[in-house]
């Protein structure tokens, strides 16, 4: 189950991965491009830099040193330094390939966005329109206070008619 639906998650989902083991080695470029993204989010770690550290700290110690006779590089660090230059050559362009995949990522994130916020336009200028429209309907209707107005009206009329013909009809 896990191993399909890591085929098929695409550019725009990351991969978390919750163990250090080293990835699955393929040669297709999303293989490749995940051990590349594995790599650039390993060496970016406090666990990376530490080992570096103690990697170094040693190598120093023993070829300066001798400690327990030994002492393989006889013109100190020039073995180190062709380590570190090889890492780097190595890890230069696995960085950038981590990299170019996360800007694929962001592009599709972008866009999806981009056309959710369109889409969002557009609903609220149509209902910006239908609120428009509604009100403008509600508008020509009579509201209830515009009713109890006219009726009051009506009665005062009709209760002054009413008054008018009493006082001209003749009285028995």
């Amino acid at each position: 189950m896990a191993d399909s639906r890591r085929n098929e998650v695409g550019l725009d989902q990351p991969i978390e991965r919750r163990s250090w083991r080293l990835p699955r080695l393929s040669f297709g470029t999303e293989g490749f491009g995940r051990f590349a993204e594995f790599v650039a989010r390993f060496m970016g770690t406090p666990t990376f830099l530490l080992w570096m550290t103690v990697f170094v700290v040693v190598w120093i110690t023993f070829n300066v040193v001798g400690l327990f006779g030994l002492k393989w590089d006889p013109y100190p660090f020039i073995l180190l330094n062709l380590a570190f230059s090889t890492q780097a050559s190595y890890s230069a362009p696995l960085i950038l390939l981590a990299q170019n995949r996360q800007e694929a990522r962001d592009r599709l994130g972008l866009e999806e966005d981009r056309r959710v916020a369109q889409q969002s336009r557009a609903d609220m200028d149509f209902l910006a329109r239908e609120i428009a429209s509604l009100r403008m309907s509600v508008n020509d209707l009579a509201t209830r206070d515009y009713i109890r107005s006219e009726m009051r009206q009506e009665l005062r009329d009709l209760l002054a008619e009413l008054d008018r013909r009493a006082e001209e009809s003749p009285r028995p």
